[in-house]
């Protein structure tokens, strides 16, 4: 199971996304970070639901609080919380809310983002100290999430448990979850930095 959904987040493997990689190079303007903060928080707030489906009240409890540090990093980049009004991202949070209805799915949906959340943090926490002069406030978040993998590896244990028809519902939910958070990065990249 796990060789099949890391294979499909080899094709949609956010680290390779030319907005990861300029944030990596301090090549995005301020407002670049701004957009993407409003944009993706959105998301963000849609977590706890995928836990709270898979009866675990712990991990949405602690998702709820992680959205609170997207709130700090937020406000510390110059941003301001809101609904999304890009296109691909309103897509990515109803693709979410959507995938974390039901067990099978949100499985498969939040493995494609656990699996890749803590190098992303890292690449983003690394970006934001060295290329970026920012409040210490717009670390936490990240800092948290770069060494965070119990979640990944929660998730794929239960994955692992699924009887055969649900693994494919779980392997095409991560598909259409990992393509998502791929397009709402290109969104933000095109309207923040063209």
């Amino acid at each position: 199971m796990k060789h099949n959904l890391d294979s499909i987040l080899e094709r949609w493997n956010l680290l390779k996304h030319p907005f990861y990689q300029a944030w990596s190079a301090g090549e995005l303007p301020v407002e670049a970070l701004q957009v993407y903060a409003r944009e993706y928080g959105n998301f963000i707030e849609t977590l706890p639901l995928g836990w709270q489906t898979l009866n675990d009240p712990e991990t949405a409890q602690e998702e709820r609080e992680h959205a609170e540090l997207w709130k700090d990093f937020t406000a510390a980049v110059g941003g301001s919380s809101g609904d999304a009004s890009l296109d691909q991202s309103v897509r990515l949070t109803k693709a979410s809310e959507e995938l974390f209805s039901s067990p099978a799915s949100a499985l498969g949906a939040l493995y494609a983002f656990e699996a890749q959340q803590p190098a992303t943090a890292k690449s983003k926490l690394d970006g934001l100290r060295e290329r970026y002069r920012f409040p210490q406030a717009v670390e936490p978040y990240f800092e948290v999430h770069s060494a965070n993998g119990h979640e990944a590896e929660k998730v794929l244990r239960r994955l692992n448990d699924l009887p055969a028809d649900e693994r494919e519902v779980a392997l095409a939910a991560c598909e259409r979850m990992a393509e998502s958070l791929w397009d709402a990065l290109t969104g933000i990249h095109e309207a923040a930095c063209s």
